[in-house]
């Protein structure tokens, strides 16, 4: 089984689940419900972790940049980011309450709350809250940019690769059990044929949301550089399959380099631009995790409000920044302001990772298509203050 991707392993995980639920005794069901409890206790306690190991040596490598056009690139990155956000925000509210049916007899709460409850429970009470941990990263990554200090900075490096150690070794390959809890008990309680039915719809909308955002990305990149939109987005085609097959924005950069060669972007711009965006531009991210909160938001009979809403996006674009490059990176370092903002507990936690690793790939493709036209909006800035500075 380890040599299936993810999602294959998600998608047995979800079926198994299924059945154990359908089809087993409460004793079975309960025994699962408490290995998520303590799963879910582990999860809280990595997530400021998390946040603190990636967040804040990104903030470091931003800082350390090239001046002026790394302020131009991250800030036209985060702006485009936020539009993806609040375009999410507003085909969700729209459409969402139109497919998904409330039933107030049953919300996805703790398993000890509304579904069958654990054996036992084990506490494991984080360091700090996820707030601290944010306020921890930007101190540390701003202060890190500042001093230029390698003592700090080497060991924040260190304790970044030593979460992503935690993610890749023990969170990934234990999330199937995970989600397999969650469906059993959610089973037993008679619910999952909704939320199944949910999942389709919301994949639907996500996948036509992030074409549409492509499109509006390389429309105004190519109005404003005066180049054909048709060839630009006919460029990129190998860039976004690629990202469909490894679902990494990093492992793309190759590819994504030829596509901005093609499209004419200066070869400095493109090797600065291209790479720097894979860490700071997640456009497709921000619109699969808006859409999918708000799902399992509205599947709970929970109120979904623009300010509510409106500081989770903001929040996400620097929550996500140097998100480890794993498949479900976003959504893992998403996890605390999940908790945090919206209120999320375990179970919805665990809908929400499987509603945002099921279009992993197609999240990434937008990323990694959006990142190119930014390149191609930073090469004509670039070439512009060229221009004056010659005249």
């Amino acid at each position: 089984m380890n040599n299936l991707g993810l999602l294959p392993r998600l998608v047995i995980a979800i079926v198994l689940g299924i059945l154990i639920g359908q089809f087993t005794p409460a004793p079975v069901v309960r025994l699962l419900a408490t290995f998520n409890s303590i799963f879910g206790a582990f999860l809280g306690f990595v997530i400021p972790l998390i946040i603190v190991g990636f967040v804040a040596p990104g903030i470091a490598e931003l800082g350390a940049g090239a001046g002026k056009l790394l302020g131009i690139t991250t800030a036209i990155a985060y702006i485009s980011t936020l539009i993806s956000g609040f375009f999410a925000f507003g085909v969700s509210t729209s459409i969402l309450p139109k497919l998904i049916h409330v039933n107030a007899q049953f919300a996805a709460t703790n398993p000890e709350e509304a579904l069958l409850a654990p054996f036992f429970q084990i506490e494991m009470p984080p360091l700090f809250g996820v707030m601290s941990a944010l306020i921890i990263a930007f101190i540390l990554g701003i202060g890190m940019a500042a001093l230029k200090e390698k003592t700090i900075y080497n060991f924040m490096n260190e304790f970044q690769k030593i979460v992503q150690m935690v993610i890749v070794k023990v969170i990934i390959p234990l999330l199937p059990f995970h989600i397999a809890g969650i469906f059993a008990n959610m089973t037993y309680a008679g619910e999952v044929a909704r939320i199944l039915s949910v999942f389709g719809k919301v994949f639907v909308i996500v996948i036509a949301m992030h074409l549409i955002i492509i499109l509006f990305q390389f429309t105004i990149a190519c109005l404003y550089s005066g180049k054909s939109v048709i060839s630009a987005l006919k460029n990129q085609i190998p860039g976004y399959l690629t990202a469909i097959g490894t679902q990494s924005s990093a492992a793309t950069i190759p590819v994504n380099l030829q596509c901005a060669e093609r499209n004419g972007v200066s070869k400095g711009i493109r090797e600065f631009v291209v790479p720097l965006c894979a860490t700071v531009h997640l456009s497709g991210s921000t619109i699969t995790l808006t859409t999918c909160a708000i799902a399992v938001m509205m599947l709970n009979g929970m109120p979904v409000t623009l300010s509510q809403m409106a500081g989770f996006i903001f929040m996400l674009g620097v929550t996500m920044v140097a998100a480890p490059g794993v498949p479900g990176g976003a959504v893992m370092a998403a996890l605390g302001i999940l908790q945090s903002m919206l209120g999320f507990n375990d179970a919805q936690q665990a809908l929400m990772i499987a509603l945002y690793l099921a279009q992993d790939s197609f999240g990434t493709a937008c990323n990694v298509s959006g990142d190119n036209a930014i390149a191609i909006i930073v090469d004509k800035i670039s070439g512009s203050d060229r221009n004056l500075q010659k005249a």
